[in-house]
């Protein structure tokens, strides 16, 4: 079998002898694979571990070739020892499937973690300490080089000389000292600052009747201690340096490896008290109980450290206090907690020194015994520390320099943080894990205010209940707050709900009395410590319409480059990039920038901070919609140019447009409910003109009659009555999807009535057009005909060559609806080469649906499906999936016609699989073709 090696250079070795593991990216994106063996490795976890921070741009297309090459060096493997390990592509990343005991480092782990059982036999337990230090080759990762690399080694370091330890005491405890004697001697050398390394020497050299070395080797020791960090040997080390002195046993377990009485006594249990309400967050105390498994058996790292981030009130402490009261038992020597008071309103930060005192205290140190300087301290702290199962809690940290110091550094301790920033670099540097809180469910929002209130209050009055639901935001302080009120006033929760309702009182009404208890107040605790410039983009992101908003648009929105300033909000838990490039901000915090925005910034800077966020919008938008659909009419209402500095983005190809709109739809919805009757009213009607395309080939309906409604009522305000008229006609397409045909066809007729007073002729066209497919819909193919050849006229007076083209299209797809085929392929095919010479792909994809129902017609099978798998594919270009599965189905239908049933089945279970994904009621009658 296969076997893998970190712990020195990173090898593979299979049938006993090593294979080419290629150069040392290859090697790194394997270390990267292996150390998580058998689970999920993100793209951007391997960029980030092969790479650093800034991978290069080609990192992705990188890392699919080297893992090729490793899949390669894989087979090769196989081919010699018939072991298959697969490394898969899933789409969260790259899996290498292989048993975790064949990788030396989780062999470490797992010998080590089965000696540390004291449940085990001497014998066996040194037995897999001996075979765990000697799984170790040299200096791991050997010739990868990055930030990363470097982590890795130095965490495995220390889980190394842990292990080197408890080997050394284990051959003492079965009479083998001398075993251990060599390699205690070179790492004391290397690490003569690591007390229990020098305590398992000296004990090793007395054993091998050399006290005297022991002696000196102490006081090489506490000089470097003295030296480096001024402060004296640990409480074991003394007391083992004594033990010598004094004669004594030093083996492991006798009195030299005992604490100090006035040490050992303390139990410290300094944890708040436990709400008396919880509810929800149930995957993250799961998540904390997984960490807890972690630091109570094999530990990758000296010790487990979680962070947990989040926006004020958002429950970071209440979360941490609750989980750490309910596991308080595991962790039998003690708890210790502090309030960093890292947002206190009134600046006084807790100091590392002020904490590590504290907890000095808390262990029972004497002051006298407290030396002066901070790295003593902490020297002194971590030594206490030592061989203890404890929990700390460092709670409202400001940032990763402060929590630091405090962290201790022995295996089987957990370190539980809260903080509003992310600590990133605790991640970076430490190996903590970050846990994120956003806001409670729906669910969770409503278990916590029935926790509250009871559960009868709540059936009392549904309405209300759900009305506080929605202005509370999931957002567990602005719940608890609600919750106090209603059971101290006693009044019908309606009368907060109504309160709640107004979202320029809603801030007002989440107010118990004090600071602590004012989610205004908490807001600004967190936005006092912006730097200037990221203050300001704060205050307008409350100005922005949308559900999320892209560094691009926020660019647009500050007048600036906003990337910095994204991130200090990110940090300080303000926003939160829910997607690479994408940021939403919570209902309430949306609400506090706007008020902030109301107060602090001019009505001038508000109004030129929308325009050039609407302006990035309209022309970016516009832009896409030209992309995807060349040969539309322009925009009726003419753009003006786009105000300075709102970056509209660049947007090559389809394939780009494409995606920037179905990103940003939703917010372009916002945006238009934002700017009309806000004297944005042009934006609103742009936009809407500008999603048409898109949602139309998207099967969004209900938002495209929403966006051109919204138009409508634009159009009016501006009083333009051409875009009144345009707005009519296009709200009639998505009643023509929804089966509305009278509704469709009065919206028609009212765009005819003004395109005729305003002389419109291609207006007038358009609409004639339209009641041609009302009609077709319908099943009257006369009156759809007649309708279409009003349609060629009025674009034949106005010169339209386009126009002219599509008419005749439809002239032949309703002349073969009628039966009239030999007239209907000479319309069409002159129709598609019209088409064809104008460049017009959504023109010529209707005439092949044509041409493809008249060969069927005729019987002519083969050529009907030959054109018809063009029109899908060409749909399937333009990104129009009704039409696409329309075609879809008609190919499916000239496949079965023509005896091909295999494809015609294929080409119809990918028309229903779009159709049912659109909601159509076509999906239903191929699914009875399917069953036939």
């Amino acid at each position: 079998m296969a076997d893998f090696r970190l712990l020195g250079a990173v090898e593979i070795w299979a049938a006993g002898q090593p294979i080419d593991a290629g150069q040392p990216r290859q090697r790194a994106v394997l270390a990267a694979l292996l150390v998580d063996a058998g689970q999920v490795v993100t793209v951007g976890e391997l960029a980030d571990r092969v790479w650093g921070k800034q991978p290069p741009r080609e990192a992705a297309g990188t890392l699919r070739a080297h893992v090729a090459r490793i899949r390669r060096t894989l087979e090769r493997a196989e081919t010699l020892d018939g072991d298959h390990v697969r490394l898969t592509h899933t789409p969260g990343g790259y899996v290498l499937h292989v048993e975790p005991d064949r990788v030396d480092l989780h062999r470490f782990r797992r010998l080590a973690g089965q000696a540390r059982q004291p449940t085990h036999p001497e014998e066996q337990r040194t037995a897999w300490l001996r075979e765990a230090v000697g799984l170790w080759r040299g200096q791991p990762l050997t010739g990868l080089a990055g930030e990363w690399a470097g982590r890795m080694r130095q965490s495995w370091d220390r889980e190394w000389l842990d292990a080197v330890v408890a080997w050394a005491n284990a051959e003492l405890a079965v009479g083998n000292a001398g075993a251990a004697l060599g390699t205690l001697t070179e790492l004391a050398d290397r690490h003569p600052l690591v007390e229990s390394l020098a305590a398992a020497l000296m004990r090793t050299l007395c054993a091998v009747g050399r006290p005297a070395d022991a002696l000196e080797q102490y006081a090489a020791t506490r000089q470097r201690l003295v030296d480096e960090l001024g402060v004296d040997p640990g409480a074991e080390l003394q007391a083992l340096h004594q033990a010598i002195l004094r004669g004594d046993a030093v083996l492991p377990g006798g009195p030299a490896a005992t604490r100090p009485p006035t040490v050992a006594s303390v139990v410290p249990a300094q944890l708040p008290g436990d709400v008396a309400a919880f509810a929800g967050r149930v995957d993250h105390l799961a998540h904390l109980d997984k960490l807890l498994s972690a630091s109570a058996s094999a530990p990758p790292r000296a010790v487990v450290i979680s962070a947990v981030s989040g926006t004020a009130g958002i429950g970071k402490t209440t979360l941490a206090v609750h989980w750490a009261h309910r596991t308080a038992d595991t962790f039998p020597d003690g708890q210790l907690y502090v309030n960093l008071r890292g947002f206190d309103p009134g600046g006084e930060v807790t100091t590392p020194n002020e904490a590590i005192r504290g907890f000095l205290d808390a262990l029972g140190v004497p002051s006298e015994r407290v030396p002066p300087d901070l790295s003593a301290q902490v020297a002194l702290y971590r030594s206490l520390m030592a061989g203890r199962r404890m929990l700390v809690l460092l709670d409202n940290a400001r940032d990763a320099a402060q929590v630091r110091p405090l962290l201790p550094a022995t295996p089987g301790t957990l370190a539980l943080i809260t903080s509003r920033n992310q600590l990133t670099p605790l991640a970076a540097v430490e190996g903590a894990t970050l846990l994120t809180l956003d806001a409670l469910s729906e669910s969770e929002a409503r278990e916590l205010l029935a926790a509250r209130l009871g559960d009868d209050r709540l059936a009392a009055e549904p309405d209300a209940t759900d009305r506080i639901l929605r202005g509370c935001a999931g957002l567990p302080l602005a719940l608890s707050i609600a919750a106090a009120r209603a059971q101290q006033s006693g009044f019908p929760l309606a009368a907060l709900a109504a309160e709640l309702d107004s979202a320029a009182d809603r801030l007002d009404a989440l107010d118990a009395g004090d600071p602590a208890t004012q989610v205004r107040t908490v807001f600004s605790w967190s936005y006092a410590t912006l730097s200037p410039d990221a203050a300001r983009l704060f205050r307008l992101l409350g100005l922005d319409p949308g559900p999320d908003i892209s560094a691009a648009a926020a660019a647009g929105l500050a007048g600036r480059d906003a990337g910095r300033l994204l991130t200090e909000l990110t940090r300080a838990s303000l926003l939160i990039e829910h997607a690479p490039g994408r940021y939403t901000m919570h209902d309430l915090l949306r609400a506090y920038a706007a008020d902030l925005a109301g107060e602090q910034d001019t009505s001038e800077e508000r109004r030129a901070a929308t325009r050039r966020l609407l302006d990035h919008y309209a022309h970016t938008a516009h832009a896409a919609s030209r992309v995807l659909y060349p040969h539309r009419d322009p925009v009726l209402i003419p753009m003006d140019e786009p105000a300075k500095d709102s970056r509209p983005v660049d947007l090559a190809d389809r394939a780009a447009a494409t995606a920037w709109l179905a990103a940003e739809h939703p917010v372009l919805l916002g945006a238009i409910r934002y700017a009309v009757g806000d004297g944005f009213d042009r934006h609103a009607w742009w936009l809407a003109w500008a999603l048409d395309t898109f949602l139309y080939r998207q099967g969004h309906w209900h938002e495209l009659a929403e966006a051109w409604e919204a138009a409508l009522r634009a159009a009016r305000w501006l009083a333009n009555s051409a875009a009144e008229a345009y707005a009519y006609h296009r709200r009639a397409r998505p009643e023509t999807r929804f089966g509305r045909y009278d509704e469709a066809r009065v919206r028609v007729q009212q765009a005819l009535s003004l395109y005729v007073t305003g002389g419109d002729l291609i207006g007038q066209a358009d609409a004639h057009h339209s009641l041609a497919t009302i009609w077709e819909l319908e099943g009257d193919f006369a009156a759809a005909l007649d309708h279409v050849q009003q349609s060629a006229g009025l674009y034949g007076a106005a010169g339209h060559r386009r126009g002219q083209a599509v008419s005749l299209a439809n002239v032949g797809w309703f002349q073969a609806r009628l039966g009239d085929l030999d007239p209907a392929l000479d319309s069409s095919t002159r129709a598609r080469e019209l088409l064809r010479a104008l460049g017009d792909r959504t023109g010529e994809a209707g005439t092949l649906l044509s041409l493809g129902y008249i060969h069927d017609k005729r019987g002519r099978h083969a050529e009907a499906a030959e054109v018809l798998a063009e029109a899908v594919d060409v749909y399937r270009e333009l990104g129009d999936r009704y039409y696409e599965a329309t075609a879809s189905a008609r190919l499916g239908d000239s496949y079965l016609a023509a005896g091909d049933a295999t494809a015609g089945r294929d080409a119809l279970r990918a028309a229903l699989r779009i159709f049912t994904d659109l909601g159509q009621s076509e999906a239903e009658a191929i699914r009875e073709k399917l069953r036939g």
